[in-house]
């Protein structure tokens, strides 16, 4: 190998280890914050962190930005050599930084002699269960007799696999028992985790990147399916989410219930991936990429 050519691999693997994908997670979840925190406004003068909140997801932004930035300047740069192959840009993998395991809130952290002394996690109360009744028409079940818990995923993205198979099924009544089984913070977090995703599928299902002249393809092809599955979702959820894909402005509209925009976007997350063919399982972090598609007529 040249000395050309080594500074070439040494650029592009310093370009492939930016923190494109975790930045993006932040950025979403400080706007699913937002979202929360502005809906919980509606009942309170007290702006509770929401301009905090705002700026710090402006900075975040900014920081996704400058990372794209410089990525393209590597590239760019590879290509002003002569270093052609190099410079194709890789995979896109940071649709799965989101994806990897999450510590729960409620999990033990830190040293075992420190446990005791953290507060317990705070209830938000059964409206997770109340909303996704009222977005699936699917009641959730009675109580255990033992009053156990219900089973649930380990973590978001667990449960982002859960819902896509139920998606797949054709299973309402699944897809309202997943989404039932878990607590409003790991349901909250679908919001963070499924944009890049369904960036990406969207693009696979096109054939290239998603544009505003690709909103109506899109809508014609999920829009359907994801009301018949959540026949209770407002039709702004669905339109907003589309927007975001395509990266236009969302369309105006009042502060909506942060559980809409979260089981939404999940079950959109399984409806293209239905439509591209593909397995839940490939949203496994571990799971090989999937390669792209030449674009599937909607």
């Amino acid at each position: 190998m040249s000395l050309l050519q080594e500074l070439g691999a040494q650029l592009r693997a310093t370009s492939d280890e930016l923190p494109t994908g975790l930045v993006s997670v932040a950025m979403e979840r400080l706007r699913t914050a937002t979202e929360l925190l502005n809906w919980v406004r509606q009942t309170s003068v007290d702006p509770i962190g929401v301009p905090q909140l705002g700026n710090a997801t402006e900075h975040a932004e900014h920081a996704a930005a400058a990372l794209r930035l410089a990525q393209d300047a590597i590239a760019a740069y590879l290509a002003a050599l002569g270093l052609a192959a190099d410079a194709s840009a890789p995979p896109d993998r940071d649709w799965k930084a989101g994806l990897a395991k999450q510590k729960q809130p409620d999990e033990p952290a830190g040293p075992p002699g420190e446990q005791h002394h953290r507060p317990p996690p705070e209830k938000l109360g059964p409206w997770w269960r109340e909303r996704v009744e009222k977005l699936t028409g699917e009641a959730p079940p009675p109580p255990r007799e033992n009053g156990a818990s219900p089973e649930r995923p380990a973590d978001t993205a667990e449960l982002l696999r859960k819902v896509a198979a139920g998606v797949r099924s054709g299973d309402r009544a699944r897809l309202g028992r997943d989404l039932h089984d878990v607590n409003a913070a790991t349901g909250l977090g679908l919001s963070a985790v499924t944009p890049p995703v369904l960036h990406r599928l969207a693009g696979d299902l096109l054939g290239h990147e998603p544009g505003p002249d690709d909103l109506p393809r899109l809508r014609g092809a999920a829009g359907g399916r994801v009301r018949s599955l959540l026949p209770g979702t407002p039709p702004a959820v669905l339109d907003a989410l589309l927007a975001r894909i395509c990266r236009t402005p969302p369309p105006e509209q009042p502060p909506a219930h942060p559980a809409d925009s979260a089981v939404t976007a999940s079950v959109l997350t399984g409806v293209l991936l239905a439509r591209l063919g593909r397995d839940p399982a490939t949203l496994d972090p571990g799971a090989p990429e999937p390669l792209r598609s030449r674009g599937v007529d909607a």
